[in-house]
């Protein structure tokens, strides 16, 4: 897979609802335009705990230019968790997992396997 590309203010506002969400976890849709990820779609009636996060994936907007997904850890661990990986199968694309402190250094992209996917912040 190519190096995945994430505009800096949609890096930053992620970084600050890991914030925001802490200690539950939040998640989102990551829309991508001329092959960079610009926007967050965060699904209605979302449950978000401290251990997982839960929509109603029947509510998402049928929507072509969904290509990942995002969502946080409240540890410090940014690996994916066996739920993580069954998220993953269902949701093609790159999946970002962003864990506690909430930091640039603390934001992991993957596969649909879990495989690690480089990124790089763009202006």
């Amino acid at each position: 897979m190519d190096i995945v590309r994430i505009r800096r203010e949609l890096l930053e506002y992620l970084l600050e609802l890991a914030r925001d969400f802490y200690p539950n976890e939040f998640a989102g849709f990551l829309r991508e335009k001329d092959g960079v990820f610009e926007e967050v779609l965060i699904a209605p009636d979302p449950h978000f705990g401290t251990g997982s996060a839960f929509f109603n994936t029947w509510m998402l907007p049928v929507d072509d230019t969904i290509k990942g997904t995002v969502h946080s850890h409240p540890s410090p661990y940014p690996w994916p968790s066996k739920a993580d990986l069954h998220f993953f199968s269902k949701f093609g694309g790159v999946h970002f997992i962003i864990a506690y402190p909430f930091d640039e250094t603390s934001v992991r992209a993957y596969s649909t396997d879990g495989t690690p996917v480089p990124f790089e912040v763009v202006e």
